[in-house]
């Protein structure tokens, strides 16, 4: 219930794929600043690595990304901004962006706010619908195993199914590290470990609504900054 936003399947076009592999750049380059461009000692670095080779993203790329990010190549300043607001039928909408022009990207956001009839707010204006909260994400191979006990073992609040093989887990944002490791060390192979946003309740919506609520979420997603989107709508 409330799980982020995902698009499936693999971007079939080559705009979409030169977009999905912008924003993978973008992420190894603000993981990198955040965190230095060791991946060993840089686990977001690590992760975001690792999702860019998922993509083919070449190794060139992936290397210009962690230069620009140590500050050892030129590339503009990217920065990690927040946009709140209501989608269609009142779907709350958290959408984080990175950017390296933040007039763009609040332009391009508010355009796709207003085209499918939602409204862009202030700072904190759907913010407090939702926990701040970890998600991890992973597979656990070879082994049967309880969902349950896992999230109990590793010190997580609740699992769910994530997508065909994987499994999700929230937990506090603060324990982030400590149950990453925890799930690392019991033999998940983790594909996502950040903080997110969980909604406290999700909007009720009939089968249209949630259709039209679904195309303004994956119109904000085609949005070269969208990094990750959380909504109140259930994405099962």
């Amino acid at each position: 219930m409330g799980k982020q936003w995902k698009k499936d399947g693999k971007l079939a076009n080559a705009n979409a794929k030169g977009a999905l592999i912008s924003k993978l750049a973008k992420e190894i380059t603000v993981a990198t600043k955040l965190g230095g461009p060791d991946p060993d000692s840089n686990s977001r670095l690590r992760l975001a690595i690792s999702a860019a080779k998922k993509e083919s993203v070449t190794k060139d790329t992936i290397e210009r990304a962690i230069k620009k990010g140590s500050g050892d190549l030129d590339g503009g300043e990217i920065e990690e901004v927040v946009y709140e607001g209501y989608g269609p039928h009142q779907v709350a909408v958290i959408v984080e962006c990175q950017t390296d022009n933040r007039n763009r990207t609040a332009s391009d956001i508010r355009f796709v706010f207003k085209k499918h009839n939602g409204q862009i707010g202030n700072q904190g204006s759907v913010g407090w619908m939702f926990d701040r909260v970890c998600y991890l994400s992973g597979s656990l191979e070879g082994k049967e195993f309880d969902p349950e006990e896992e999230a109990i073992e590793a010190g997580c609040d609740e699992v769910f199914e994530d997508g065909e093989g994987a499994w999700g887990f929230y937990g506090a944002p603060d324990e982030l590290n400590n149950i990453q490791e925890a799930l690392t060390a019991r033999g998940w192979n983790l594909e996502k470990a950040e903080l997110s946003y969980k909604p406290k309740n999700v909007t009720e919506v009939n089968d249209e609504q949630r259709k039209e609520a679904l195309e303004f979420i994956e119109a904000l997603d085609d949005n070269e900054d969208t990094y990750r989107i959380h909504a109140s709508l259930n994405f099962d």
